[in-house]
């Protein structure tokens, strides 16, 4: 049996963090005094748990689990409550006197901490306990039923990237997820997020008007199916279609039949000869078993098979095609603060680069808090480089990551300093002009690269600008110093009712490195539920499902784990439908497991009987 001495030093220590914990609570007063009335326990119970895990615990853990007790490892529901209980376990154990009063117990399920997520994410679907949130892509707007597929599959909060479309294509969103959720009967939110101070790549030089056409081949390059190619009257717009669209006369339109061929010479040089299989009221298909480039102002001749008839027509204006950026190690890259399009680098006649590439920054203030040394990340880290001039004009940034064969950047891509102290506003002045219609339109507002809590309190003073809404708030946490400032970033979010936290995992990986983010992920998770605010786990979850519709087995694995949060993100994407399917399932089935980050001893099939 355990000696009493070893029993005392146990009580001795938990007695030390009940007492910092009181201490705490005391030196948070006025944050605490600040919050929402209906935040005011949770946010004791957050400082209480600040001091909890102000030092390791690992022996002290060790030596209460060899006594058969709580090692407090779920105690972030109730701090003071959990400590309670094993203190009075302790001086039974001892034969001490009476036990020491009892704190109020919380359920397992906390109907505060229920309340809390509903309030901001709504109800979930039976069944199931997290929501399952979906990044509205620009179809949304332009194809109603869209928003009822992705209710019918799933989704229950919808989400408007603020920093993507117009509010033209906005309010077009919010009137088909609102008339799909009413009329499947189902709640369905939507939350609308600000840009906030995001870094990202300008404009790039337009490309040519060009199309390619690739008919579908195996493995060893052997066609397999034949590429349609749809022609419109030049006269004519046409969106929403997945098929390629080349603009020609309507002339050449009105004379076509079936059975009729096209003949063209593409950039190249190449000869290709295509038949008309199809003629309706939108144009003509052609059939391509041969792949070309075509582009605005290429020849092309129709031969009309029952009048024996050779037309010549020229294609219409076509898109133009971004040409992006290709960057190398050893490559220079100058973010200019002109907004002039990008271009890539310009060679001499040798070979021999004459003039680097470039592409603007959109928020070119941000270079008086660089210097030269400083790291920088591009498009979600897939780059790296390093500063090695900085003037008010442009910096001048040395590549040093990217592919064996270079990386491409394109315009409108993240541009991360994780080093560097940014101190821009966090809630620009594009945020407050879209401020008007959130208020108007949506349930919650979410504030993108918060970075302390004069952020959260620079939204709340905006959002006092409209004192009929009350508007879910949530934080997004995706930078080195949001993590770091977290705990008062929480009690200033707490002053507003309702609020959620967000887990931003791709620019937090980003600032901090793939391998820290699993910890960070896991601490943040913990603050969470100490906090008593909802969580949502965000940024490539399930993201080849949606892109390829092929998972991995990695995401799999993550999407499981996601089940710990109140609420999963997903991203856009062609195959999204499905990737909401399967992550309603794998929630459904993890829920069986574990709440939150306690396992639920359910059944275990190995332990059947007749094993």
């Amino acid at each position: 049996m355990a000696q009493v001495e070893d029993i005392r030093r146990l009580a001795a220590e938990l007695d030390a963090i009940h007492n910092r914990a009181l201490e705490l609570e005391k030196h948070y007063a006025d944050d605490i005094a600040a919050v929402h009335p209906e935040y005011r326990d949770s946010a004791s119970n957050l400082v209480h748990y600040l001091a909890l895990r102000d030092a390791d615990l690992g022996e002290l853990q060790q030596g209460l689990a060899a006594l058969g007790l709580s090692s407090l490892g779920r105690s972030e529901r109730n701090v003071l409550g959990s400590i309670r209980a094993v203190q009075n376990a302790l001086r039974c154990l001892a034969g001490e006197g009476a036990p020491l009063p009892r704190l109020e117990a919380l359920e397992f399920r906390n109907p505060v901490t229920d309340a809390h997520k509903r309030a901001i994410l709504g109800t979930p679907p039976a069944g199931r306990d997290a929501c399952i949130m979906v990044t509205l892509p620009t179809e949304a707007a332009d194809n109603p039923l869209l928003a009822d597929e992705l209710i019918a599959a799933g989704m229950n909060i919808a989400r408007i990237n603020c920093a993507r479309d117009d509010p033209v294509a906005w309010q077009s969103m919010v009137t088909n997820v609102r008339r799909a959720a009413q009329s499947a009967g189902i709640e369905c939110r939507i939350i609308m997020d600000l840009a906030g101070p995001k870094l990202r790549t300008g404009a790039l030089a337009p490309g040519p008007g060009v199309i390619h056409i690739r008919p579908k081949r195996d493995a060893l390059g052997r066609v397999i199916a034949p590429r349609r190619v749809r022609l419109i009257p030049e006269d004519t717009l046409q969106r929403g279609t997945k098929s390629a669209l080349i603009p020609v006369p309507r002339e050449c339109i009105e004379l076509a039949r079936e059975g009729d061929e096209l003949r063209i010479r593409d950039t190249r040089g190449k000869k290709r000869r295509y038949p008309v299989v199809l003629k309706d009221e939108r144009g003509i298909v052609l059939e391509c078993s041969q792949g070309a480039y075509i582009a605005t102002g290429t020849r092309l001749r129709l031969h009309r098979s029952d009048v024996h008839e050779k037309l010549a027509f020229r294609v219409g204006e076509l898109p133009t095609v971004e040409v992006p950026l290709l960057l190398r190690e050893g490559d220079t890259l100058l973010l200019h603060a002109d907004p002039r399009p990008g271009e890539p680098a310009r060679e001499d006649e040798e070979g021999r680069i004459s003039a680097p590439a470039h592409i603007a920054c959109q928020q070119p203030e941000v270079f008086e808090y660089l210097a030269p040394g400083d790291p920088v990340s591009l498009n979600d880290g897939k780059i790296g480089g390093v500063i090695r001039e900085v003037t008010a004009e442009q910096l001048v940034v040395d590549i040093t990551k990217a592919k064996p064969a270079g990386s491409r950047l394109r315009s409108n891509r993240g541009i991360n300093f994780p080093r560097s102290d940014i101190r821009l506003p966090g809630v620009t002045a594009h945020d407050s002009v879209n401020l008007a219609f959130v208020t108007a339109h949506a349930d919650a507002v979410s504030l993108s690269f918060v970075r302390k809590p004069a952020d959260v309190a620079a939204l709340q003073e905006a959002l006092g600008q409209f004192p009929a809404v009350q508007l879910g708030l949530i934080v997004k946490i995706e930078t080195r110093r949001g993590y770091k400032n977290l705990p008062r970033i929480m009690l200033k979010a707490m002053r507003s009712y309702p609020a959620a936290i967000m887990i931003a995992r791709g620019d937090l990986a980003v600032e901090c490195g793939w391998v820290e983010l699993a910890e960070l992920q896991e601490e943040i998770l913990w603050m969470c539920e100490a906090a008593r605010l909802p969580v949502i786990w965000a940024t490539q979850v399930l993201e080849q499902e949606a892109r390829k519709g092929l998972p991995s087995r990695a995401e799999i694995t993550d999407a499981a784990m996601s089940q710990r949060a109140d609420c999963v993100m997903l991203n856009k994407g062609p195959h999204i439908l499905a990737a909401i399917r399967m992550l309603d399932d794998i929630l459904r089935r993890m829920q069986t497991l574990q709440i939150k980050k306690t396992s639920r001893i359910r059944k275990l099939s190995l332990a059947d009987d007749d094993h």
